[in-house]
């Protein structure tokens, strides 16, 4: 961070480091599981920044898919009750009404998404020291 620094680099930043973020739990998520990431699926909030989607899907290297319902906490609290009360049968008809809105695929190469990664678990690594207990 340099005093040249605009408001624009920061919320850049900031993205940045939500995807960091959940590439790490992506990749935790795979290690245990032996399962690899082929499609992310996004919800909430922060899937209505397009940017913020398609720097998730350079991170990844995985394309991201966008609902056309993005607020599924009630969505799938509805759901629940409806299985519950017998209204849907089981979950593969509760599939049958997810529909993809948008979908962004990678754009980096796998150097850029290595030199990035390696970027950004430095400077991760260089923020441990500077709190003390």
């Amino acid at each position: 961070l340099t005093r040249y620094a605009t408001n624009a680099h920061i919320a850049r930043a900031t993205l940045e480091a939500i995807c960091y973020q959940t590439r790490d739990v992506a990749d935790a998520m795979s290690q245990d599981s032996g399962v690899g990431l082929q499609v992310l699926r996004v919800d909430g909030g922060v899937t209505a920044n397009n940017l913020c989607m398609q720097i998730q899907a350079d991170i990844l290297g995985v394309p991201v898919s966008r609902p056309v319902v993005t607020e599924t906490t009630a969505l799938g609290a509805a759901y629940a009750a409806g299985l519950a009360t017998g209204y849907w049968r089981d979950t593969d008809e509760l599939r049958r009404h997810w529909r993809e809105d948008i979908r962004w695929e990678p754009t980096w190469t796998e150097r850029q998404r290595t030199d990035g990664y390696t970027g950004w678990t430095k400077a991760v690594g260089r923020t441990l020291d500077w709190a003390t207990p």
